[in-house]
């Protein structure tokens, strides 16, 4: 597809960030340890980004800047913030986001990035995604950190069948039900289910977690992946039962859990 006759030659930039935002900037991780070298080239060139937080993007270019620098000083480097879907239309596409897409028609690259971890991926950044499709813009994506898939792979969990199903109820009742739900997922198709929380809730969700699964089925938790002192521990609901964890309100966690068959 084309606008106004013209083929776009700038294309859409899956651009992977680190997993350390919120986080004790003591604690970060430089950035050559979570991205490929190339990817921080690549990062460096680009000037024109859309992002779902501006400040959080220039604190990224900063530290791209320390490694490789900038193609142009970063307070000239454009930077546009996603707008939101309508409330309790998670998946719309809001009406206006067509035009982040117009240095594309331009000749140039636009770069697409979350605060943490690969963009477009439990991340508002999809719907840019879509638009790019639908108006014909290439789209590439890059090699960086996905908190999902580290914790899926280090849980030791089913690795061939699972799901994504994101944030649950805040409501304890409506928490537990559907927390039930999701066990008898798991156990009827043997899928491991990955579940996200505000970090200042963890500590809400893992009681959930613990009080309403069954006790044969393993949950598994990763806390503050690529970060110091992250980790990645997986136990039955009978054994962590016996033993508790205490979850910090400041780092990103990641739950997963298979009922058995």
């Amino acid at each position: 597809m084309t606008k106004a006759g013209l083929t776009p030659t700038g294309k859409l930039v899956l651009m992977p960030n680190t997993l350390d935002f919120g986080c004790d900037p003591g604690s970060a991780p430089c950035i050559q340890t979570a991205l490929p070298q190339a990817v921080i080239e690549q990062a460096a060139q680009i000037k024109h980004w859309v992002a779902e937080n501006a400040k959080t993007t220039r604190a990224f270019l900063k530290r791209v800047n320390e490694v490789t620098p900038l193609v142009q000083p970063l307070q000239t480097i454009g930077i546009v913030e996603l707008p939101r879907a309508p409330k309790g239309q998670p998946h719309s596409l809001p009406q206006d986001m067509k035009p982040l897409l117009a240095p594309a028609w331009a000749g140039h690259d636009i770069g697409l990035i979350s605060e943490a971890g690969l963009p477009a991926v439990a991340d508002p950044g999809a719907a840019l995604v879509q638009a790019a499709h639908a108006a014909g813009v290439d789209v590439e994506v890059l090699c960086g950190p996905s908190a999902l898939l580290l914790a899926l792979a280090a849980s030791g969990l089913h690795g061939q069948c699972f799901a994504f199903v994101g944030y649950l109820p805040v409501n304890e009742g409506q928490r537990a039900a559907r927390l039930r739900e999701l066990e008898s997922i798991s156990r009827k198709n043997q899928q491991t289910q990955l579940l996200i929380e505000t970090p200042y809730r963890n500590a809400a969700l893992w009681s959930g977690l613990i009080s309403q699964l069954q006790p044969s089925t393993r949950l598994s938790v990763s806390c503050g992946l690529t970060l110091p002192g992250g980790f990645s521990l997986t136990r039955t609901v009978a054994q962590w039962r016996q033993h508790s964890l205490q979850l910090q309100n400041d780092r990103p966690a990641v739950f997963c859990f298979l009922a058995d068959a």
